[in-house]
């Protein structure tokens, strides 16, 4: 069982690596990005307003959609087989990614901060801090998923031996909050624009900003062959993201507008989720925090997705920032 196993995950990674290896179509025509959990996070703010205020088209390409999925290697594999091999993923899936031997270069920060997640319980629940979970279940989405290795650090700087609380996989976000509505655990996870839509209904147990260190969570990806052949596409790519930050911070309620159609969110929740994570500092023009990158793989190594030291110096690549300043000049995440 154990060769079959192995003899498969060496069939995925070689699958991969062809497609990786797939001569990448000109940027001419109209083209896709990848975007994780595009529509229903808020990952692809900036990218919504890009494509809506034409600033991908006036660094040079013309992006007319983005593709998704819910998350880690299989938008990994998106990103590479899909439209223009770049996208923002999760930073988890790019560091996984390399230490398999997949060609991944990252080339831009995404979001640069967990601070938006917290844990909630329902109104009429005797819980009201994380203290009082001890003897108690509490809830995360899924084994080695960003919520497993939070709800643990949150654990472990209250103080809380880990045994004390029963922690249950939950699957997503709504089922967890299915969970919490039967009782199945005490407290559950949530994050905006959920967290906007859903706030009357719960009251919060603890937020992730008040306990543990600043974490890049998103990160832009691509390929070494991409980014050797194709420089100012990158660049392009990376400015018109930037371009979208910008827009949000300095007109917030038209990006959210323009977020909410193309979300097909309702207004007012994609304002006032957008106006939260403003708050946080939330989405990093490009620019890399070596201190956000290392808490998120300590992190990793805590649930046992990675293993050792990450490579940076060969994982990350800066040409494509453009003058974007350095990290020591920019606003920090609050977290």
């Amino acid at each position: 069982m154990l060769i079959t196993r192995h003899a498969a995950r060496l069939a995925r990674a070689a699958a991969l690596a062809s497609v990786l290896a797939a001569p990448v179509a000109g940027s001419a025509a109209a083209e896709q990005i990848s975007v994780t959990h595009w529509g229903v996070l808020m990952y692809g703010a900036p990218y919504a307003v890009a494509m809506e205020k034409g600033y991908f088209k006036e660094a040079g390409v013309d992006i007319d959609g983005i593709l998704t999925s819910k998350g880690g290697g299989t938008t990994m594999r998106n990103v590479m087989a899909g439209g223009l091999p770049y996208g923002e993923v999760a930073l988890s899936a790019a560091i996984a990614a390399a230490q398999q031997g997949i060609d991944v270069r990252i080339v831009n920060a995404g979001v640069q901060t967990v601070g938006e997640i917290l844990w909630v319980t329902t109104k009429d629940s005797p819980v009201r801090t994380i203290a009082d979970l001890q003897g108690k279940k509490l809830g995360f989405t899924s084994p080695k998923s960003i919520t497993d290795i939070l709800s643990q650090m949150a654990l472990e700087k209250s103080g809380i031996p880990e045994n004390k609380v029963q922690r249950v996989s939950i699957g997503g976000i709504g089922s967890g909050l299915t969970a919490l509505q039967q009782g199945g655990v005490q407290a559950a996870p949530i994050m905006d624009p959920v967290w906007a839509k859903e706030k009357n209904n719960y009251r919060p147990v603890f937020w992730v900003k008040d306990l543990v260190p600043p974490m890049t969570q998103t990160v832009g990806v691509t390929t070494t062959e991409f980014a050797e052949k194709n420089p100012d596409t990158l660049r392009a790519l990376i400015a018109a993201r930037r371009k979208g930050v910008e827009f949000i911070h300095a007109n917030p309620a038209e990006a959210a507008a323009i977020v909410a159609k193309a979300y097909n969110m309702e207004p007012a929740i994609a304002e006032e989720s957008m106006k939260n994570l403003q708050e946080l500092d939330y989405w990093s023009t490009g620019a890399f925090d070596r201190e956000g990158l290392e808490n998120m793989a300590e992190g990793l190594r805590k649930v046992g997705e990675i293993k050792g030291e990450v490579a940076w110096d060969k994982l990350l690549d800066e040409r494509f920032l453009g003058s974007e300043p350095s990290v020591a000049e920019q606003p920090q995440a609050k977290q």
